[in-house]
């Protein structure tokens, strides 16, 4: 494993990496790192949580040189507002000693104020795709400077449905530049966009998508509805003395707030929620609570996932399974960083059983299963989500009513194997129809 004294970086730089304690590079910080110094082209394959942040920008800090130029040099784009203000985070904390101008854009906040610190000038913007997008139609955000491109979350921005924006961004980016991407996942929509926009990249892959990491130990429990996890998870919560920071994962908001209203009742202000409805300014002063420890825990939903990046998370409960098989990886690798380990516990209901083997067949790895405590309290009341989901895979399910000689005849009919060759199959409509004028026709001349 490299140290960043290896990576020969300017004093100023090496000097901010050694206030913040940071010692050895990550696997794809050492990787990539060659590979952005060359200028060319990357695709960049690595989980959440390996250090992909720095793996950029070290490189590019290194070669960093002041120019008097107002338009942004460097432009980031991430998935979320709370990504885009944690890069941030990031980028000044190494440009300490540097002479570096760092401004973050993102919707949901007054877009004037934008337009003003842009015409202030800035060196590295860091985005969300829709409020680049904007101010970029509108001419105040220009790419004449532009030199290098980062996605990152590369994946996770398309899954949202910024393709458009994305589309439209690169679109008015036609000055030679270098493309940077990461991505915890390599999908064909993510292919697609690389064959369109990118020049030959070069790709660093850390893992597959479906490796699982292995400082995660995975634990699953099945348990028959809703509210029987629920009393699951506040046992867990009371019994277990090491789940100090915990991320608790549901499928949509509204959960999210049943699930928050439960543990606050018996656990009063150990826990925060985080949704898109709620405030910038509320998910921003609640990240910071669970960052500096005043927080047991957060109640959040994939969409949020990406954009949390807190360090020492211990444990991630899967309160309701994921629905795509990825989705899973990108959660329990919120714990487990920066070499150290963590928990991650999943309880699944009986409809959740397909998506828990899709998960395992994707990562060639069977989740260790636990029984239920003997003293916890099942439920029989199903909630109306839960009966909701059950009616249409029930509906799903059901074949439809046989009935009748006729419906028997043409069932049997259907069975029938075709054993292939010209005289197995029925004539289409169309050759019978041509055959019989062909035949009318031969009729006509004998008569003549």
């Amino acid at each position: 494993m490299k140290t960043f004294q290896e990576f020969d970086l300017p004093k100023s730089l090496q000097k901010a990496l050694d206030e913040l304690g940071f010692v050895h590079a990550t696997p794809i910080q050492e990787k990539s790192h060659s590979v952005i110094l060359s200028g060319r082209d990357m695709m960049g394959i690595a989980q959440t949580g390996t250090g992909k942040t720095f793996a950029y920008l070290l490189p590019i800090l290194k070669q960093w040189k002041f120019q008097n130029n107002e338009s942004a040099r460097i432009v980031i784009l991430v998935p979320t507002r709370e990504l885009v203000v944690q890069v941030v985070e990031e980028v000044e904390k190494l440009t300490k000693y540097m002479s570096v101008r760092t401004l973050g854009i993102y919707g949901g906040v007054n877009i004037n104020t934008q337009r003003k610190a842009l015409a202030q000038g800035v060196d590295i913007l860091v985005g969300t795709p829709g409020r680049v997008m904007d101010l970029g139609l509108d001419g105040v955000l220009r790419f004449d400077e532009l030199q290098k491109l980062v996605i990152d979350e590369f994946d996770e921005i398309l899954n949202l449905g910024f393709r458009a924006q994305l589309t439209s961004i690169l679109s008015m980016m036609r000055g030679k530049k270098q493309n940077i991407l990461f991505s915890a996942t390599m999908t064909d929509e993510v292919d697609a966009m690389l064959d369109e926009y990118f020049e030959f990249p070069e790709e660093v892959s850390l893992a597959q998508s479906g490796t699982p990491l292995e400082q995660i130990e995975q634990i699953v429990y099945q348990v028959p509805n809703f509210l029987t996890k629920l009393n699951m998870l506040k046992h867990l919560v009371r019994e277990t003395e090491t789940m100090e920071r915990v991320l608790i994962f549901v499928n949509n908001k509204r959960i999210v707030d049943l699930v928050f209203e439960t543990l606050d009742e018996e656990f009063p202000e150990q826990f925060g929620v985080i949704h898109s409805n709620k405030s910038q300014n509320y998910r921003l002063n609640t990240m910071a609570s669970f960052q500096a420890g005043e927080l047991r825990g957060l109640v959040t939903t994939d969409i949020m996932a990406r954009g949390l990046d807190i360090s020492d998370i211990t444990h991630v409960i899967n309160l309701q399974f994921t629905e795509e098989p990825e989705k899973y990886m990108h959660r329990i690798g919120r714990t487990g960083r920066a070499d150290k380990t963590g928990i991650a516990i999943s309880l699944v209901s009986p409809s959740e059983v397909e998506a828990k083997i899709e998960v395992e067949l994707l990562m060639n790895t069977e989740i260790k299963e636990l029984p239920l405590p003997e003293d916890l309290k099942i439920e029989e009341r199903y909630l109306d989500f839960e009966k909701e989901k059950k009616k249409m895979k029930f509906l799903l399910k059901t074949p439809k009513k046989e009935g009748g000689e006729a419906f028997h005849k043409k069932k049997d009919k259907n069975a029938k194997v075709n054993l292939g060759g010209p005289g197995k199959r029925k004539p289409r409509k169309t050759e019978s129809r041509n055959r019989n004028i062909e035949r009318k026709r031969d009729e006509k001349r004998k008569k003549k």
